[in-house]
C-alpha cells in the first residue's frame, strides 16, 4: 500500500483510439487543457506529437494524462507514451465503431500489460451508441463503457466518475519502488529561453529533487537537476507515476532526445543489445529482424526462439532496460503489433537453447531467487565476438572511456573514423586494447557487439541466398556503400567470410 502520509500514489492515464474519434477532444472536456500544441497540430486537426494534461477526479485525486496521436504512421509514438502509463481510456467513436487504429493500440495496451480502463463512447450526439457500445464490450469485456459527447458536454462528468472507480483499483507503476532509484524515460526534450534544455517523461520508479545528480543513458554522463515541475507547478520533488519536467544543468539540447534516460546510479541501469525475455511469439518467428518497444525508444532487433516463450532478443542499437520491464514487439513491414512479454535479464550473453541457461530463465521467468553465479558460458559463434563479453558486462572503465564506448555502440554498424571522436579519440586505445573498439580499415572503429549483429546477419543472408553482395549487405543495413564495403572486408580480415572472383562473399569454412 502506499504511504498515506503522502497520499495516494501517482498514476498515469493513457488514451486510446483510432484517428478522428476525438481523444484529444475529450481530454480537453475532462481538463480544459489542449494537448494539440503544436501549430501543424491544429492546421491539419490531428495529434502528432504526445500531449499532456494534468486530471482532478471527482474525488480530488490527482491523475496525469498522455494524450496520444491515433493514425497509423504514429503507432511509435503512441507506444512512446502509453510506455509509462498505469490505466488506459479507450476512445471509440458512436458513429464509426471499432477500426483499425483502435485493435492495433488495444493491442498495444495488452502486449504492456495494462489491463484497467474506460471505454469512451464518443460522438453520441451525432450517432446512438449502441452499436459502438457492443463492439466495445466484445473488445474490453471487463471495462466500464460510458457514452458522451466532448461537443455538448454530456456523459463527460460520467467518464470522469469511471475512471475515478478504476483508479480505486489500479496498481499503480511505484507498487513496491516508490523508495526505490529513480528511473525517467524521456519523450520530450527542449530549450527554453533563460532555463536551457528540459526533458519531460513519466517517473517510472523512485522520485526526483532538486540538486539529485543523474546518470544520463545511454551516453552514461553524469547529470544535475536545476529545477522541477508537475504539470507545470514548481516542485521541489517528484514521485514516481508523476509527470515530470526536468531542467538540467549545463547540458545542451543536442546533447539529450526522445529514449534516452535520466536514472539514479543506484538503478544500475546500463545500456544492452542483448536481451533474454519471455515473449508471447510463434516460434517460426525465429531469426525474424522486428522493431522492439521499450520505454520511449524503439529499435531494430533480431529474434532468436529458445523455446517454451522464451526468446533472445539481439538489439542493432542500445536499449536501456531492466529486468521486469515491458517490450512490446512490432513487425518492420507491414508495421503490426505481434506480441509482448517481459524482461528477464537485461544483460544477456550470446547464446542458443543451452539447457543450463533455459533453466535459469524458467526460474527468474517463475520469480524464484538467482542462484549463484555460473561461470561465463562460452560466446556466440560469430568469430567476430568470440571470447568476448556483452557490452554490459565490461572492467571498470573511467567515465570518459565508458562514454565513448557508448557511442560506438550507438552508431551501430556505422563505424565512426577518429575525426568524428574528435576529442574521444584519446581514449581509443584503451577501448581497443580492452577488446570493446575495433579497427576497421585505416581509420574506422566500430564497437565488438556491433560487428557481432552484423556477422549474424551476414551469416543469415548466406545460409539463405547461399551468398551475400555489397549491395545486397549495403541494402539490409541501410547504409552505404563505403560502410558495407569496410564491414565486409573486415570480415574477410577476420576469416569469417570469403571472397570469390566475382565480389560475392560466402562463409569460410572453418575447422
Amino acid at each position: 500500500m502506499p504511504n498515506a502520509a503522502r497520499g495516494p500514489a501517482a498514476l498515469t492515464l493513457g488514451t486510446a483510439g483510432h484517428i478522428d474519434h476525438g481523444k484529444t477532444a475529450l481530454v480537453r472536456a475532462l481538463t480544459g487543457v489542449d494537448t494539440d500544441r503544436l501549430p501543424q497540430e491544429k492546421a491539419r486537426g490531428m495529434s502528432i506529437e504526445l500531449g499532456f494534461a494534468p486530471l482532478v477526479l471527482p474525488g480530488g485525486r490527482h491523475v496525469s494524462i498522455v494524450d496520444v496521436p491515433g493514425h497509423e504512421r504514429f503507432v511509435r509514438t503512441m507506444v512512446a507514451g502509453a510506455t509509462g502509463i498505469d490505466f488506459h481510456l479507450m476512445v471509440i467513436a458512436a458513429d464509426d465503431g471499432v477500426m483499425p487504429q483502435t485493435l492495433e493500440h488495444a493491442e498495444v495496451l495488452a502486449a504492456l500489460g495494462i489491463e484497467q480502463g474506460v471505454v469512451a463512447i464518443t460522438k453520441s450526439d451525432r450517432a446512438a451508441p449502441e452499436r459502438a457500445a457492443a463492439e466495445a464490450a466484445e473488445l474490453f469485456p471487463d471495462a466500464e463503457i460510458v457514452a458522451c459527447s466532448a461537443r455538448t458536454g454530456d456523459g463527460v462528468a460520467d467518464v470522469a466518475a469511471a475512471l475515478e472507480r478504476v483508479a480505486e483499483h489500479v496498481t499503480p507503476r511505484d507498487d513496491g519502488r516508490r523508495d526505490g532509484p529513480a528511473v525517467l524515460h524521456i519523450d520530450r526534450a527542449f530549450t527554453i529561453h533563460g532555463a536551457g534544455t528540459v526533458v519531460t517523461g513519466t517517473l517510472w520508479s523512485g522520485s526526483l529533487a532538486v540538486g539529485d545528480t543523474l546518470t544520463l543513458l545511454p551516453a552514461q554522463r553524469p547529470v544535475r537537476v536545476r529545477s522541477l515541475q508537475v504539470h507545470d507547478e514548481p516542485a521541489e520533488r517528484a514521485h514516481a507515476g508523476q509527470r515530470v519536467a526536468v531542467n538540467l544543468a549545463a547540458v545542451a539540447r543536442r546533447d539529450v532526445a526522445r529514449g534516452d534516460a535520466l536514472a539514479d546510479p543506484a538503478a544500475g541501469l546500463v545500456p544492452t543489445q542483448v536481451i533474454d525475455a519471455a515473449l508471447d511469439l510463434r516460434d517460426d518467428l525465429h531469426g525474424r529482424r522486428v522493431m522492439v518497444h521499450h520505454g520511449t525508444r524503439a529499435v531494430a532487433a533480431r529474434l532468436a526462439a529458445l523455446g517454451t516463450g522464451l526468446w533472445q532478443v539481439r538489439l542493432e542499437a542500445p536499449l536501456l532496460a531492466a529486468a521486469g520491464d515491458r517490450l512490446v514487439v512490432r513487425s518492420v513491414a507491414p508495421p503490426d503489433t505481434l506480441a509482448g512479454g517481459t524482461v528477464l535479464d537485461p544483460r544477456a550473453r550470446r547464446h542458443g537453447r543451452r539447457a543450463d541457461v533455459l533453466a535459469r530463465l524458467e526460474r527468474i521467468r517463475r520469480g524464484e531467487p538467482e542462484p549463484e553465479p555460473e561461470p561465463p558460458a562460452a560466446a556466440a559463434a560469430s568469430p567476430v565476438d568470440e571470447g568476448t563479453a556483452s557490452a554490459t558486462s565490461e572492467p571498470a572503465l573511467e567515465p570518459d572511456v565508458l562514454e565513448l564506448a557508448a557511442r560506438l555502440l550507438a552508431a551501430g554498424h556505422e563505424p565512426l573514423s577518429r575525426a568524428e571522436l574528435s576529442v574521444d579519440v584519446e581514449h581509443l586505445p584503451t577501448l581497443v586494447q580492452a577488446g570493446i573498439a575495433v579497427r576497421i580499415g585505416r581509420d574506422l572503429y566500430a564497437h565488438r557487439d556491433a560487428l557481432a549483429v552484423v556477422a549474424e546477419r551476414v551469416g543469415a543472408i548466406i545460409a539463405g541466398e547461399g551468398a551475400v553482395t555489397l549491395a545486397r549487405l549495403r541494402d539490409e543495413l541501410g547504409t552505404s556503400r563505403k560502410y558495407a564495403e569496410a564491414l565486409l572486408e573486415h570480415l574477410d580480415q577476420a576469416r569469417y567470410t570469403k571472397r570469390l572472383p566475382d565480389d560475392r562473399r560466402v562463409l569460410r569454412r572453418r575447422r
